[in-house]
Order: C-alpha cells, then structure tokens, then sequence
C-alpha cells in the first residue's frame, strides 16, 4: 500500500515478524525482566501478529494466560488464527487508552515497541497500572529514533533521524522518557536499560529501519535533497555498512 507521499509501505504482519526476527536478544531481556513462571496472567499490549506470544505461553504454561490486545483488527486476525488452538492464549481487540479488563485483573504488563504509537502514553500508563495487581510487574521495550546510530555521512544520519522523528514516528523518543512517564503514572521504576543490536547486512537493515523508503519520503517532502539521499543511499549499499539502534528496557512495578 503506498502512503500519500506514494512511497509503497510494507505489510505491518509481515513487518512485525521480520523484526522479531533480528531482535531475538533484546527481546529474550524483556521476557527474562517479565519473571514469569506457571499459572500467571499477562498481558501483552499492542501485540501485533503475536510473534512475541508463544515464549510468554509456554512460560505461564497451560495453567496460566497469556492475553494478547491490539488495537489493528487485521493484527488481530492474524494473531487468532496463529493461536485459534491454544487454550491459554487470548486475542483481543481493545486500545490502550481504556482497556477491556477490570481492575487488577493482570499479574504482568508488557509492551513492545507499541507505546511509540499511541495518541497519549501518560493515559496508556495509567491503564497498565489499573489492569495489574498490586505488586505486578511492567516491562517496556521502546526505541528512541533520535539515537539511530548510521557509520557514514553524519549529516545524512541526522537529516533521516529528524525525518524520521518529525514525520513518521508519533513519539519518537519515548525510549528516553520511560522511566519519567513510569513515575508519573504510579510506578515504582526498578531498572531502566538499554540494548543496541548492530547491524552489518544493509539489505536486513533496511528492511527494518526503511532507510530507502524513509529516505525517498524525506526527500519527496522537501525534508532532503535528491542528489543528497541518493548518495547517501548508495554509500549505504555498497559500503562497510554499520548499524545500531537504541531501544531503552523499563521494568516497573504497581505499588502494593
């Protein structure tokens, strides 16, 4: 599907799977803060395709549940046709700003790249600590885009971040602002980390960061000059090509 700058955008199922893919260690981190075992509840909020769903399922075990919430109803569709035979595994449609549940119906609360997203993270928050149990744990991963670290022409690296932060991300920077906003809503903050995977393969990384697509939008808006991304771009390809991202690991806690 093209967006209305005519860039043509990736399928989001597909997309989510691809990242989940490379992100296998920063992702084991957030699952290892969760601390589950058998016979807990946890929700998993703007699960997407689910990919992120079978480790925490196979942790709480058949005793336990695992609740996946998106607010994409094709997500939705995806993820309850990959667990239509999973007794301990729940799809739901439902937004973060006023979730579906009682009060205090959640053991664990986990996020992954969604709050990125979201309209109002301060209201989101605040929905995370109603739905957990006093004492339940929060588990955040998000990344910050300002700091998308590109080796090569310094300028280029930062015209695509404010590109990027400015126009294609609602907020961009949430990475650094967790433990803050934690706070803010109740939260007792226990760690804030950070994880920055490197990337080496420019194909793969582009797949994730979308610097042609990105790139070709900066430029369609005026945001960067044609001969500029071009170059960049083709540096980029053909180069010693290095990566890294920065993604921040918040793990909180509901007061008792």
């Amino acid at each position: 599907m093209a967006n209305a700058l005519g860039v043509q955008s990736p399928d989001k199922a597909a997309y989510m799977d691809d990242v989940a893919a490379v992100a296998v260690d920063y992702k084991r981190r957030l699952l290892d803060l969760l601390k589950l075992g058998p016979g807990l509840t946890v929700l998993d909020l703007g699960c997407g395709p689910g990919a992120d769903l079978p480790a925490m399922a196979d942790a709480v075990t058949t005793s336990g549940l695992v609740v996946g919430v998106d607010i994409d109803q094709k997500m939705v569709d995806v993820a309850s046709t990959r667990f239509h035979d999973h007794p301990h595994v729940e799809i739901r449609l439902g937004d973060g700003h006023a979730l579906p549940f009682e009060d205090a119906a959640f053991d664990r609360a986990r996020m992954d790249r969604a709050l990125q997203h979201v309209a109002e993270p301060a209201t989101v928050l605040a929905e995370l600590l109603r739905v957990l149990k006093p004492g339940g744990l929060l588990r955040i991963g998000e990344p910050d885009w300002d700091a998308l670290t590109v080796d090569g022409d310094l300028e280029m690296n930062r015209a695509f971040n404010r590109f990027v932060c400015s126009t294609m991300v609602r907020n961009a920077t949430i990475g650094r602002q967790l433990a803050r906003l934690a706070r803010a809503a109740g939260f007792e903050v226990e760690t804030v980390q950070t994880a920055a995977p490197v990337f080496h393969d420019f194909a793969t990384a582009d797949k994730i960061f979308a610097f042609t697509r990105n790139t070709e939008r900066a430029i369609r808006a005026g945001a960067v000059e044609r001969a500029d991304g071009e170059r960049w771009l083709a540096e980029l390809r053909s180069g010693d090509f290095t990566a890294a991202p920065l993604v921040f690991l918040l793990a909180a806690r509901k007061p008792l």
